[in-house]
């Protein structure tokens, strides 16, 4: 037995009460003043974050949703459009929150009351339009950050006819995707054809509008043509409350952004990972990744030249260039550093609130691009 999702009722997003609006928490995040050590130790992975550019090697960052709530996606687009990240990476909520913000200028609810009365996560605008949006991405060959981050570019949806989507699944073998998979892409236009039919959707243009893009990292990543990828965990994100949400489809973009995340994991041999306040999905996603890109390059002696650079606001309690601590010892169960110091790379632990980490990231890259430039 299976519980029914008709059966919840869902409230118009704007009856939420929303903690952060993105004008104040955009502004606030940005101007803000940085710890002396901090900014120095800045400089130094903007050094690394330079040269790994002139090399041509990937610079990945990937973070929790809080990065993005606390207002820092209008930043990190910036730096993604700079050129200084190559690929940017982050969980189902981080997504979540920044398209909110576009929607509606803001974002991040109250758990403990909207539980209690039974209303968390359960709201309309967020669950049907993000998961038309991945509906649409899985049936266009899109992963799940592009999107959503398309959605948002062009205020809206395509939603396409009937009869386009039944050909498509009709006659599989002539269908064809950016991957060359007929039956992938036949299989996407059959769950999207279910999806509106059941949601009563009609063909056309489904216009969303979207006041506050200029805040979002989605539609800069989309900007800069550069990835955005998206790492979920399914029943994580509210969007699974909604009846519009659907396995396949979550699962398409999702499975696409993993295989990009991983090619740019390839590219990583003198090249920079930041992983900021992501205890869980950052690390997991990393060593797999990794091992899959030495397992292509013929394994050993690959990828070793990578500087890692973890960030969070937990106290650091272990000197990791000593190497892992005893299981005896709390910090061998923080996750974000036990498995990212295995990786076989050069890493190091730096206690910070993401805020405070990439202004003082973004502070020091443009303080090197001007010297670089006057040299």
């Amino acid at each position: 037995m299976k519980f029914d999702r008709s059966r919840i009722t869902s409230s118009p997003i704007k009856e939420r009460y929303s903690k952060v609006e993105i004008e104040a928490a955009a502004e606030e995040a940005e101007r803000g003043a940085v710890p002396p050590a901090l900014a120095e130790k800045a400089e130094k992975i903007a050094a690394e974050i330079i040269a790994a550019r002139k090399k041509g090697a990937s610079v990945i960052c990937a973070s929790g949703a809080h990065a993005v709530k606390n207002g820092l996606g209008r930043l990190l687009g910036v730096m993604l459009k700079k050129g200084w990240f190559t690929h940017l990476a982050a969980n189902g909520a981080a997504v979540i929150h920044d398209w909110e913000f576009a929607f509606q200028g803001k974002s991040s609810e109250d758990v403990r009351e909207n539980v209690a009365a039974g209303r968390f996560g359960t709201w309309e605008e967020t669950g049907l339009y993000i998961n038309l949006a991945l509906a649409a991405g899985a049936w266009e060959g899109l992963g799940y950050g592009a999107s959503v981050g398309s959605m948002i570019l062009k205020d809206g949806l395509l939603i396409p006819e009937r009869k386009e989507l039944l050909d498509a699944a009709g006659n599989f073998p002539k269908a064809e995707n950016s991957g060359g998979d007929g039956a992938a892409r036949a299989a996407a236009a059959l769950d999207f054809y279910e999806l509106i039919e059941t949601l009563n959707i009609p063909p056309g243009f489904l216009a969303i509008k979207h006041p506050w893009k200029s805040y979002s990292v989605l539609a800069a990543a989309g900007e800069a043509g550069r990835p955005f990828t998206c790492h979920p965990m399914f029943g994580h994100d509210i969007i699974y409350t909604h009846r519009a949400n659907r396995g396949a489809a979550v699962g398409r973009c999702a499975e696409r952004d993993f295989l990009e995340y991983v090619a740019g994991v390839e590219n990583l041999q003198g090249g920079v990972y930041l992983s900021v306040g992501s205890a869980v999905m950052s690390p997991m996603i990393f060593e797999k990744a990794l091992s899959m890109a030495r397992n292509a390059a013929g394994g050993a002696g690959t990828i070793r030249d990578c500087a890692i650079h973890v960030a969070d606001i937990q106290e650091s309690s272990w000197d990791w260039s000593k190497g892992e601590p005893p299981m005896d010892n709390p910090a061998y169960y923080l996750r974000f550093m036990k498995t990212f110091n295995r990786m076989g790379c050069p890493v190091d632990y730096i206690q910070s609130d993401n805020r405070d980490f990439f202004t003082a990231l973004y502070r020091a890259l443009e303080k090197k691009t001007s010297e670089t430039k006057r040299a």
